[in-house]
């Protein structure tokens, strides 16, 4: 290689180790661009060229690759597995119809005394998880590291309600996004415990297209609340339904990824899958 080539591959090298180091920071290309002392448009084509890919896309598969290491045993198998036959295709979460329905005002203030709760648990690519359900829809879905700690997460959600640990329709229909076939899919129904507020910041994360993200102020926005940034990321933080109602498309405006209820590691491999589905189906 000449004089230039060794500076090339030397930043692109540089850019890599980089990437591997920080990618649970989810750099964007600007700050990767800037540690090699490159622009970012300059950057990106060199990166194509040396690595065969972009930025992105590199950025996307050590954060999956780093999660079929890190997630529960078994994990790596299902990850593997969800790549050939999980969400494949052209159907994404935000074309389906997802309708909400708050929960009564005494269902609320009673810890859902009157409420009869069936629930179950299942493996999901990123973790195994709960899923509760009531006669009106899906209640709760939580990733849970085992069957004990997820009944308790259920249970300090509605202390007073009547539990059975029975697969019904209802869950089942809302597993059927961690599988191939969405034909099979109907109107997924969830019947949640919030506030006015909660029930609108969900509603709004619904519509946030698989692949992409979001910020909490662009969120703030969109439910006409442009000073209630901090509110917007409590009712996030306090999201029931994991994964359907993607909390994990949230990030800082500063690029950073913010919190997640079930862990950063999680959020990021969900993320970077995310982005390789989409990837996919283009």
């Amino acid at each position: 290689m000449n004089t230039q080539e060794t500076i090339n591959y030397n930043r692109i090298a540089e850019a890599i180790d980089y990437i591997k180091a920080n990618f649970k920071e989810q750099p964007n290309l600007d700050e990767v661009a800037e540690k090699v002392h490159l622009s970012p448009f300059h950057f990106q084509r060199l990166f194509s060229d040396w690595a065969g890919t972009s930025p992105k896309k590199f950025l996307q598969y050590t954060s999956i690759e780093h999660a079929k290491k890190l997630l529960k045993e078994n994990q790596a198998t299902i990850s593997e597995t969800a790549f050939e036959t999980g969400l494949s295709g052209t159907s994404r979460l935000h074309d389906l119809f997802v309708n909400i329905e708050g929960m009564t005002p005494a269902e609320y203030k009673n810890g859902g005394k009157t409420l009869e709760i069936n629930y179950s648990f299942a493996e999901s690519p990123f973790g195994n998880i709960i899923v509760a359900s009531t006669q009106k829809g899906v209640c709760f879905m939580a990733f849970a590291e085992d069957e004990i700690s997820g009944f308790v997460a259920l249970k300090d959600k509605f202390p007073n309600a009547q539990f059975s640990k029975k697969l019904d329709l209802v869950q089942q229909n809302a597993l059927f996004i961690f599988q191939n076939d969405w034909s099979r899919l109907s109107e997924i129904k969830l019947h949640l415990k919030g506030t006015d507020f909660q029930l609108k910041v969900w509603e709004t994360l619904l519509k946030i297209p698989m692949g992409q993200l979001s910020t909490y102020g662009k969120i703030a926005l969109q439910i006409e609340k442009p000073n209630a940034s901090r509110a917007v990321g409590t009712a996030i933080g306090s999201n029931p339904v994991a994964f359907l109602i993607p909390c994990h498309r949230v990030i800082q405006s500063s690029g950073v990824l913010g919190g997640y209820m079930w862990g950063n590691t999680r959020k990021t491999a969900i993320i970077g899958w995310e982005g390789a589905q989409t990837e996919t189906s283009k």
